[in-house]
């Protein structure tokens, strides 16, 4: 029986990537760098300490990771902070009350860094929901490596066959699977050249997703 939901969050609770993608992309523009769109959608599921050591080696940068990352984050917070359409995705608060109610245990895994993760929480009031908090930031590989979710499960106190995991990444998908967690792919319209062929089940929408469903999963 499933103890534990360990939930993503950029393009699972809320969709930031529009406003990472903005972010990024005036900081590209700075550094001069051109960056395609397919090696755009690989940086998905990754920490932004992860993308900028990817970035400094295949462009020569000459500027320090933790000066890049730092540039990005005061960009992203700007554009967050003064963006007023910015919504949780449709029904993923309902399943979050859902669960939370009758007494599952929800964690966040997120590759976005604490101060981001936090910013979204206090915005729509979602600390009392969730047990635990893990960041990205705080493992040296990003997702696909499967770190981040062990250590949820391990702060859940909830062995891996009795956790689920739910993401929209390639990258968060192939880390669950290596984590040995059964994986929920949600494939939404924000999911941009994403592979869910190794999930154990595709959703296109919360309301497939329930409590009662859930607990019988595996």
């Amino acid at each position: 029986m499933i103890q534990t939901v360990i939930f993503d969050m950029d393009g699972v609770i809320v969709d930031t990537e529009p406003v990472h993608h903005y972010a990024y992309n005036l900081q590209f523009k700075l550094l001069n760098i051109d960056v395609t769109p397919e090696m755009y959608a690989s940086f998905t599921g990754n920490s932004t300490k992860n993308i900028f050591e990817r970035l400094k080696a295949q462009f020569d940068l000459s500027e320090e990771v933790n000066t890049l990352v730092e540039t990005k984050r005061n960009l992203f917070n700007e554009a967050f902070d003064s963006k007023e359409d910015l919504h949780l995705l449709d029904g993923v608060e309902d399943l979050i009350k859902d669960l939370h109610t009758k007494g599952m245990q929800l964690v966040l895994a997120s590759s976005s860094a604490t101060v981001t993760i936090n910013r979204v929480f206090n915005r729509f009031g979602l600390f009392k929901y969730f047990t635990h908090i893990v960041s990205g930031e705080d493992f040296p590989e990003s997702k696909p490596h499967p770190a981040i979710f062990l250590k949820a499960a391990e702060l859940a106190n909830t062995p891996v066959e009795n956790c689920i995991v739910i993401e929209d990444s390639t990258n968060g998908i192939m880390a669950a699977k290596a984590a040995g967690i059964y994986c929920i792919g949600y494939d939404s319209f924000h999911s941009k050249m994403q592979d869910y062929s190794m999930a154990d089940r595709v959703i296109t929408d919360f309301k497939e997703l329930s409590f009662d469903r859930i607990k019988v999963i595996g």
